[in-house]
């Protein structure tokens, strides 16, 4: 089958719930493998994504994969990262038998009092994970470490030898570790008291009511602080407003609503709360340097997808 001229129709973004193997280490991590000669993107070739983030190896053969800003081909020793809720599809490459590790985890679960300084480091909303993917491709050293990691879980999670708990748990950390130390990013401004869990109650009511407006003042009342505390207070914590904190929400609820391809834009933008249409495409070119209706048709079909395949080949 020819990737390039398979034809794929997307109907809906699968939200998949993931069932931890244990659930005091809050991750999911098993082996996938394909030893027909089939490949290509099926029809369907669906979208999904989860709370958690992913780590993707290849162990043999090659895995393709699309995400909302990029498409990879992945050989043998590669390693991926993808952040908290981003819609991801994949698909077997080539003839040759596939074998991948599949590696689920809530990160910030794998934070104590004595590491919470570093969560931001690896926030969503101020260093997208999928940044750390130009590390695993640019030093072959740290791909290699964070491949021999990840085998380590794996095979931790397997054998469940005694204190297999605690081997996963260093494990992680040394992953984090791994990832923090070779980035060429600052992280040196974010590494203090976030205080994450104060604002953790605002942070709730956000994602509960985000088709409502949502005042400074609704916040002060959830977190009994006056209006000018919270304000800098927010901002110290999030490491951004909170006005911005708010529109990146919306519009992440929006990118999930477009890629359902049941609402019309001017619908989309009404369920996440912004009822100006003005308003609501001036953020999103802001946050995806498209339009939705451009998002909507590059995430909907192959033709933002052709290029990327031909380069990759």
């Amino acid at each position: 089958m020819d990737p390039i001229h398979s034809t794929s129709t997307f109907t809906e973004i699968v939200n998949e719930e993931v069932i931890y193997q244990n659930p005091l280490l809050f991750l999911k991590i098993w082996e996938m493998s394909s030893d027909t000669p089939q490949f290509g993107p099926p029809t369907p070739w669906r979208w999904h994504s989860h709370m958690q983030v992913e780590f993707l190896v290849v162990i043999e053969g090659q895995l393709g994969i699309q995400t909302k800003h990029d498409y990879t081909v992945m050989a043998p020793g590669d390693v991926m990262v993808l952040g908290s809720s981003q819609p991801h599809r994949t698909y077997k490459h080539s003839a040759d038998a596939l074998r991948q590790i599949v590696f689920q985890i809530d990160l910030k679960q794998h934070f104590d009092l004595s590491t919470m300084p570093y969560l931001h480091c690896f926030s969503e909303l101020t260093h997208p994970l999928e940044q750390f993917n130009e590390l695993f491709q640019s030093n072959d050293a740290v791909k290699q470490a964070a491949y021999n990691l990840i085998m380590q879980i794996y095979e931790e999670s397997q054998s469940r030898k005694i204190g297999y708990e605690l081997a996963i748990s260093a494990a992680v950390k040394n992953l984090l570790l791994l990832m923090l130390r070779n980035d060429n990013r600052d992280f040196s401004a974010l590494v203090e008291d976030s205080g994450i869990s104060r604002v953790r109650p605002a942070l709730d009511f956000i994602d509960e009511h985000l088709s409502e407006r949502i005042s400074v003042e609704d916040m002060c009342s959830v977190l009994n602080l006056s209006y000018h505390y919270f304000i800098k207070y927010f901002k110290k914590v999030m490491g951004i407003s909170f006005v911005d904190y708010v529109n990146y929400k919306r519009i992440k609820k929006a990118e999930r609503l477009l890629l359902t391809g049941d609402l019309s834009i001017m619908e989309v933008s009404f369920e996440v709360g912004i009822l100006n249409m003005a308003q609501f495409y001036k953020l999103f070119k802001r946050h995806n340097q498209c339009s939705p209706k451009e998002f909507k048709q590059r995430m909907r079909s192959q033709s933002g997808l052709t290029p990327l395949l031909a380069q990759a080949d």
